[in-house]
């Protein structure tokens, strides 16, 4: 078993994945605050070890991905995940898959890309205001990039029909 839907029994396990990856239990994304343990979701594991982790919200027409993380490099586990998250999206009805991440996250923005989400907002210095309410979130992301922006991609998605 892969990759399964989050479990009650996952939840410990999440909690201190979160933690361990993020910095803290509590994500930011456009101004809400988020404890992805207590969320739905997919994980991946490999030898029973959690190996990929996908959390998400639906809210209207849309499911928002709050959470992509794989900690085995070159496995195609997180884009595994998100084309598993856009057919849940569509198995819900929902219309638009979406995300926030930050300006330096140059990888998940070009993975994203590739698989047809466009960036359609920037919200400038929404970092800066995040470090308000999160403080662990670094200051200098990936290859010294500053942290100060998200950035919001969207796919749109058609429903299953039935």
């Amino acid at each position: 078993m892969p990759r399964s839907p989050i479990q009650d029994s996952d939840r410990d396990e999440i909690a201190s994945f979160i933690e361990r990856m993020w910095g803290s239990t509590k994500i930011m994304s456009c101004d809400k605050v988020y404890y992805p343990h207590e969320l739905e979701g997919l994980i991946e594991r490999r030898d029973s070890k959690l190996a990929g982790l996908l959390t998400w919200h639906v809210e209207g027409d849309g499911l928002e991905i709050l959470t992509v993380n794989s900690v085995v490099p070159g496995q195609r586990i997180g884009t595994s995940l998100v084309l598993a998250a856009i057919d849940e999206a569509r198995s819900r009805g929902c219309r638009r898959v979406w995300l926030t991440t930050t300006n330096d996250n140059l990888r998940a923005i070009g993975l994203h890309q590739r698989l047809g989400f466009r960036m359609v907002d920037v919200r400038v210095s929404a970092v800066d205001k995040a470090r308000e309410v999160k403080p662990q979130i670094p200051e200098i992301g990936r290859d010294g990039i500053p942290i100060h922006d998200e950035i919001v991609l969207e796919l749109k998605v058609e429903p299953y029909t039935e």
